[in-house]
């Protein structure tokens, strides 16, 4: 079984990208802070690549905005591709299945 949920900020504004055929994708990337200290003490975070298509990429890139805390439900992929220097290369992303909205950024007055 494949299947990641995540909770964290999201670290840039949602990226949406309209494809060919009526498809859209929405790039997230997303901070998940973890729950120990490194031998500094310092809490470290994580950042996960997240890729949304369709009516959720839609929906996220009209109601997530940077900082927002929201939790992704999905599963991962591991992807090959080739850089500029014709080196073989991988990337690990969250193919996300849902996204719940969690905490807004905007100020209590904002919202109502």
């Amino acid at each position: 079984m494949n299947t990641v949920v995540l909770v964290g900020r999201l670290a840039s504004e949602p990226d949406l990208l309209n494809l060919e055929e009526n498809k859209a994708r929405t790039v997230l990337s997303l901070a998940v802070p973890r729950t120990f200290k490194n031998q500094e003490g310092i809490y470290e975070t994580d950042f996960f690549r997240c890729i949304l298509w369709n009516g959720i990429a839609k929906r996220a890139k009209e109601y997530c905005k940077k900082g927002d805390t929201v939790c992704v439900k999905g599963r991962l992929q591991v992807r090959e591709y080739v850089n500029e220097q014709e080196e073989k290369k991988f990337i690990t992303e969250v193919i996300a299945e849902s996204i719940s909205f969690v905490c807004s950024t905007k100020k209590k007055e904002e919202i109502t």
